[in-house]
């Protein structure tokens, strides 16, 4: 058996290079745009935009000055790639990564309730043009 191989000298780490560039699902667990780098992957293998180009390769190489366009829930994030990161850091760390390039309205917008509770006021209305249409067809 032989002894386990000490890594290479200049060696850099998981998703990282000597040019400064690094995994896209790497980059994007590491900014803390999603949670585990498996969704990272995943959300990459659906189709996402490095510097307009569409691409659906988790190890695509980004570098600083990227600008990437992706869906994250309901909302479209534009961001411009700043720093490459050694690690997931704390979420100040994470945040130093990347500037936010998205419209402001677009970053303020409050999301829309699908399928909203009713106002007892909503309900009485719509009760009473139930029981209205429901009195039309008895006659």
């Amino acid at each position: 058996m032989s002894a386990p191989q000490a890594p290479e000298q200049g060696a850099q780490p998981e998703g990282g290079d000597a040019e400064g560039a690094a995994r896209l699902d790497v980059w994007l667990w590491r900014a803390r745009f999603f949670k585990t780098r498996a969704l990272a992957a995943k959300a990459a293998a659906q189709g996402l935009r490095v510097n307009g180009q569409r691409t659906q390769k988790p190890g695509a190489r980004v570098r600083p000055g990227d600008v990437l366009t992706f869906a994250q829930g309901a909302q479209v994030r534009v961001i411009e790639i700043a720093a490459i990161g050694a690690r997931r850091g704390p979420a100040p760390e994470a945040q130093a990564l990347y500037r936010d390039r998205a419209p402001p309205e677009a970053q303020n917008r409050p999301e829309a309730r699908v399928g909203a509770r009713p106002t007892g006021r909503d309900r009485r209305r719509a009760d009473s043009l139930r029981d209205t249409t429901l009195r039309g067809s008895d006659t």
